[in-house]
């Protein structure tokens, strides 16, 4: 039988849902009947909007789409007006203050707080400057990720922003593509260092020669969520430039027709290829949804791969001052955790037109590029103080660190993220030193078995848990060793359960040590990792207490906002009305 999901989507899905959003808009909070909530919650998802967890009812998560990351000249400056307006809740978060905008590592952005009455507004303003809202969430293709510097490569083989701003342009809101089993992420790369992460997409385009013609090669199935992570597998496709589009909307109807919608938990696409094998999935893709003879795989460039591979060498990320074709420069600015000040977000627009073009893009490590830099204005645009706190030269832990939104807003999180990231990053930069051979060391805390920080492809992994310390239950995380992505990707190995959260920067200073006091002949963490059990690797963490001071042990889940001086359910001003003043409830 259909999920209670798929019947609610048969009543009101796709772009449908817009107008009653509107209704709702006009009328408040209140006018949701309140057994009817589960369903317009999960439709509003369509439209980028998500309920915040409980104790904050009325309160939505807003995600906004931008195809490969790409933020055009303007949209920056209004993306920070809407932050600055409309992303202001009830309590304040004591590490980044009352609004911001998080990057995301599909190369979004998220705003918290928003209410559904200011909905209309919101979209007026980010649609005159060509931003949508549209599909960023629910059943149905997501942002399409991809090479945050597409086309100001010097490392590219193909230019894909056509290619990823065609697929977007194509399929976002075609009535044919709007109602999926679950979600759908497609990553399209055209570098030979592999930064599109197709690996851990549902659909991939990766870079391939055919018969001396460069396209695409195809791979499906990929993705990290709960605990059924996949790589993307090779179909033996090949597909040039102009029929990617054709291929995308085979696999996607596909998909649309064959997946699973009697259990959610199985309806993504890589449960189907495991099913099928990816011979299957290649005949009925050539027997069902093209018209063109599709032809055997090419020669890939994943030898060439080395972004999050661990081998220390080429370019492992966006971080930092790099030349374009053209001779001019992007820089790639560290945002720690991904979150930024809405202040910070203006000036940064402003500085972005200064001294570049006016484009920023955003990268799947949750950092922030300016594009177009002269080379004569590098050293004016460097020197500005607000690259003293998002720098293009970070330490290895601030630069490889990443985080989920948690339980400050997200109702699957189990832990605080955020924040604790941002405190272990600055502990870590502060007692621990790399090897001087390790300029790149990814730490990804996921709140949940969700995997939105990606944690099964980072060096060292981190998935929130509860467990109980002296007597007391507390937040605690899931330690995992050697993931990441490259030629041959790796997922991690959780070899150290449930560990106090304020153990863990202990643990990692322990392991980091034991690290180079035990590698061999140059090894790499990476190495070091594979080349050990999850036994042997266990012995080396040795959780510990440090000087280190978590100041959410407590459990966060319980209480309405983590950060607040009232922390229970009680305490909570939600639901609110339009102006955010706490509605009165109906029996008073």
């Amino acid at each position: 039988m259909p999920t209670k999901v798929e019947k609610w989507k048969d009543e009101v899905y796709g772009n449908e849902i817009r107008e009653h959003l509107m209704e709702f808009a006009e009328e408040g909070w209140d006018a949701i009947p309140e057994d009817e909530q589960d369903a317009w919650f999960e439709r509003f998802k369509w439209w980028g909007l998500y309920h915040q967890r409980s104790g904050q009812e009325s309160y939505f998560m807003m995600r906004i789409g931008t195809p490969n990351g790409v933020i055009e000249p303007g949209q920056l400056e209004v993306i920070g007006e809407v932050a600055k307006e409309y992303a202001q809740g009830p309590a304040q978060n004591p590490e980044f203050g009352d609004a911001y905008c998080d990057w995301t590592t599909r190369q979004s952005i998220q705003l918290h707080w928003i209410k559904i009455e200011d909905i209309p507004e919101i979209f007026e303003k980010l649609e005159s400057v060509g931003l949508s809202t549209q599909q960023a969430c629910g059943d149905s293709w997501r942002n399409i990720v991809g090479c945050p510097v597409a086309g100001k490569d010097k490392h590219e083989h193909i230019d894909a922003w056509p290619v990823a701003e065609n697929l977007h342009e194509t399929f976002k809101g075609d009535d044919d593509h709007v109602n999926l089993p679950r979600k759908w992420k497609v990553a399209v790369t055209g570098c030979d260092e592999g930064c599109g992460q197709g690996d851990i997409n549902d659909l991939a385009f990766e870079p391939a020669e055919k018969d001396g013609e460069l396209g695409f090669n195809v791979r499906v199935g990929g993705g990290l969520a709960r605990k059924e992570p996949r790589f993307a597998r090779n179909i033996d496709v090949w597909v040039p430039e102009e029929k990617v589009p054709d291929v995308a909307g085979g696999l996607s109807a596909l998909f649309r027709d064959y997946g699973d919608r009697d259990d959610r938990y199985n309806a993504r696409i890589k449960f189907l290829v495991d099913e099928w094998g990816p011979q299957k999935v290649r005949d009925v893709l050539q027997e069902e949804y093209v018209d063109f003879e599709l032809p055997t795989a090419g020669e890939d460039m994943r030898d060439e791969y080395t972004y999050n591979s661990g081998n220390q060498v080429g370019h492992d990320d966006h971080v930092g001052i790099h030349e374009q074709p053209d001779g001019n420069y992007y820089v790639g600015l560290n945002v720690l955790v991904g979150r930024m000040g809405a202040d910070d977000v203006l000036e940064l627009a402003d500085l972005a037109e200064e001294y570049g073009s006016g484009e920023v893009r955003l990268t799947q490590r949750q950092n922030v590029i300016v594009t177009d830099v002269p080379e004569e204005d590098l050293d004016a645009f460097t020197s500005e103080p607000l690259l003293e706190e998002y720098s293009p030269d970070p330490s290895p832990f601030k630069r490889g660190s990443i985080a989920c939104t948690g339980t400050e807003y997200c109702s699957l999180s189990i832990v605080e993220t955020k924040n604790r990231q941002v405190r272990y990053a600055r502990w870590l930069e502060g007692n621990v030193e790399l090897p001087e051979d390790h300029e790149d060391f990814h730490i990804h805390l996921s709140g949940c078995t969700a995997s939105c920080a990606q944690p099964q492809i980072a060096d060292i992994s981190l998935r929130g848990m509860k467990t109980r310390k002296d007597g007391e239950p507390v937040e605690a995380l899931d330690i995992g060793l050697g993931g990441g992505l490259g030629e041959d990707p790796r997922f991690a190995d959780w070899v150290e359960m449930r560990v106090p959260a304020d153990e863990v920067p202990g643990a990692i200073r322990n392991l980091v040590e034991n690290f180079k006091d035990r590698r061999q002949d140059g090894e790499t963490f990476r190495e070091f990792v594979e080349s050990r059990d999850e036994e042997t690797l266990a012995d080396l963490i040795v959780p510990e207490e440090t000087d280190y001071e978590d100041p959410y042990m407590h459990n966060t889940k319980q209480t309405w906002y983590p950060y607040a001086d009232d922390d229970d359910m009680d305490a909570s001003p939600a639901p609110t009305n339009g102006e955010g003043e706490p509605l009165t409830p109906a029996d008073d």
